[in-house]
């Protein structure tokens, strides 16, 4: 196949935000490496996901043996295994070969390398040590990723939501009915879709000039000194401003700790902040669902006005 410059796959394969480890320890070796294996072989997002398991079999077979030489060699290949984990998805949206259950396969292995990881990196110690406080590290480090990814889902499905129901009750209030989009005929040919009535010409040209408009960013974040500035510094780098992620979760646990040979306190310092940066998530859900309440509120007072406006002078009379 034919392979687009480097600056073109960067354009076609990095998110618009991402996290600032991927930004900026992950997509400067893993595009180029994308477009290599796009340009020069056969392999598929599927095998890259099971190559970037195998890694990570490889990272928490390093990491049960306990000792800092054995440590920083599991460290390399998690960071080498979250390469891959970051290629698989860029070479399906270069190539178009993904697939809902390439899809699938890349998050369930993202969690299994997390597990047995967690499971082997804490095992190590609690091995060497005999401290127990090694096993509840396991058990926060295995509960906090299955937390961090749980919310991400279900907010996600949350939001999903609400965008479909405004979207649908737009639609109803400026044409009648849900729109699903209308394409124009193609080498000429007319269209069989019905001109508009009277009344859905009407709607269409007062309902947006009353149709609320809501900013879900306003919050009290926003009105903190320097945030504005930080976001825009970020979003213009690509970083986006939820600094501690998962992503950074799992780095901290599986490679600045066993580089520094110390766990209880990166446990610990980047479980706090995981948490810290969760519940500013679902701050902003919370935001996103009363601006959504508001928001249909406004709608229902908006259709009651576009109705008043379309009765004739007569019935407004009797009414008032």
């Amino acid at each position: 196949m034919h392979v687009p410059s480097l600056p073109e796959v960067r354009r076609l394969t990095e998110k618009r935000r991402d996290a600032w480890w991927t930004v900026l320890l992950v997509d400067p070796v893993a595009t180029p490496l994308v477009r290599l294996t796009a340009k020069w072989t056969r392999v598929t997002p599927n095998q890259i996901t099971w190559a970037a398991l195998v890694l990570g079999i490889g990272a928490a077979a390093c990491f049960a043996q306990g000792d800092w030489q054995w440590l920083v060699a599991g460290a390399v290949l998690y960071h080498v295994s979250f390469i891959l984990d970051c290629m698989d998805g860029k070479l399906a949206r270069l190539t178009g070969n993904g697939s809902a259950f390439g899809a699938w396969l890349d998050y369930i292995f993202d969690r299994v390398r997390v597990l047995i990881c967690a499971i082997a990196l804490m095992g190590g110690q609690f091995q060497k040590t005999d401290d127990v406080t090694y096993i509840w590290l396991a058990l926060t480090v295995v509960f906090l990723d299955m937390l961090r990814y749980i919310n991400a889902l279900e907010i996600y499905k949350v939001r999903l939501n609400m965008r479909q129901k405004l979207q649908e009750r737009t639609d109803e209030m400026l044409f009648g009915t849900p729109v699903t989009g209308i394409e124009a005929p193609a080498d000429g040919a007319q269209s069989t879709s019905k001109p508009p009535t009277e009344e859905e010409e009407a709607t269409a040209q007062v309902a947006p000039a009353i149709l609320p408009v809501v900013n879900p960013h306003r919050s009290f974040i926003t009105r903190l000194p320097g945030y504005v500035p930080l976001r825009d510094f970020l979003v213009s780098h690509r970083i986006r401003i939820h600094l501690f992620s998962g992503i950074e979760f799992q780095m901290t646990i599986f490679i600045i700790a066993p580089l520094l040979n110390s766990f209880v306190w990166p446990t610990i310092t980047a479980g706090a902040l995981l948490l810290i940066f969760e519940v500013l998530i679902v701050y902003r859900l919370v935001l996103a669902a009363r601006n959504f309440e508001h928001t249909m509120a406004s709608y229902d007072e908006a259709e009651l006005e576009l109705k008043v406006q379309q009765v004739n002078p007569a019935e407004q009379t009797s009414l008032a």
